[in-house]
């Protein structure tokens, strides 16, 4: 019998939401995504996943507008901080319906619940939940999401920083990061020229090619994606992490069943 595999697999905000409409699902591709995960772990069965998805234009636009991600102490802080819960919430409760309706067994994790963080760091998260989880065939479902920080007062913490605490104490194979990019480009004006291939010895050379926000994310885009993930695999050598495209169709099936495209990170 195959040796199970545990694969993070992220839904980027720009891929399941119009950042370009505040508040806005893009429920058909949410639906084309969640049919293709279902396929892939239909045809591997040693196939074990942990799904996570950003904000999009539902909780970057509130946090930008609170500016949540900053930290604060008074009422106005703490105000913001339940209205940027709330766009995060509802836009979970939409990822986790399209993916139920697709047969996937899933259960929402949301760090807001559970994380403490410090300076923007997670602090303590009971993850025995997640692993039960894993080990009763359920997919947990995480987010980037609102949390009450020690130095903060509050803060919000990206899937990727989720991602990057997880990893540390579950040692998934594989971590996905499926957006609307085609990976991370050489240039911005330029998007058919993708760097193939990002490690610790070629990082300074890549930097300066990251591209520009040209949509609100307070939790940093590319930039912060790509460094975190460095981190990752530095701590990680075995793991292995690809940013690629989930706009077309069947390429995330492809992903999951190792057959990635886009910009592959590893050490």
């Amino acid at each position: 019998m195959k040796q199970k595999e545990l694969v993070f697999l992220k839904l980027g905000g720009s891929l399941i939401t119009d950042k370009g409409t505040p508040f806005t699902a893009r429920t058909k591709t949410l639906h084309r995504i969640s049919t293709e995960i279902a396929q892939a772990l239909r045809e591997d069965s040693s196939l074990q996943l942990l799904i996570g998805h950003g904000s999009g234009s539902f909780g970057h636009v509130s946090a930008d507008q609170h500016k949540t991600h900053t930290g604060g102490m008074d009422d106005d802080y703490w105000q913001g901080f339940s209205k940027v819960w709330l766009a995060a919430r509802e836009l979970n409760q939409i990822v986790i319906e399209s993916l139920s309706s697709s047969g996937l067994q899933v259960i929402a994790f949301p760090p807001s619940a559970g994380v403490i963080s410090n300076n923007r760091q997670v602090d303590r998260w009971d993850i025995h939940p997640i692993q039960m989880a894993l080990s009763r065939k359920l997919i947990p479902i995480v987010q980037g999401d609102v949390v009450f920080d020690r130095q903060m007062g509050g803060t919000i913490l990206s899937t990727e920083q989720i991602f990057f605490f997880l990893s540390s104490q579950m040692s998934p194979s594989r971590i996905l990061l499926a957006g609307i990019e085609e990976g991370v480009y050489l240039h911005s004006d330029h998007p058919e020229a993708i760097i193939p291939h990002i490690t610790p010895s070629n990082i300074e050379k890549v930097l300066p090619f990251l591209s520009d926000l040209k949509t609100i994310d307070v939790t940093g885009g590319m930039y912060s994606k790509v460094e975190v993930m460095l981190s990752l695999v530095k701590q990680n050598p075995a793991l292995q992490v690809q940013i690629f495209s989930g706009e077309k169709n069947g390429e995330i099936c492809k992903a999951l069943k190792s057959e990635p495209s886009g910009t592959r990170i590893s050490a």
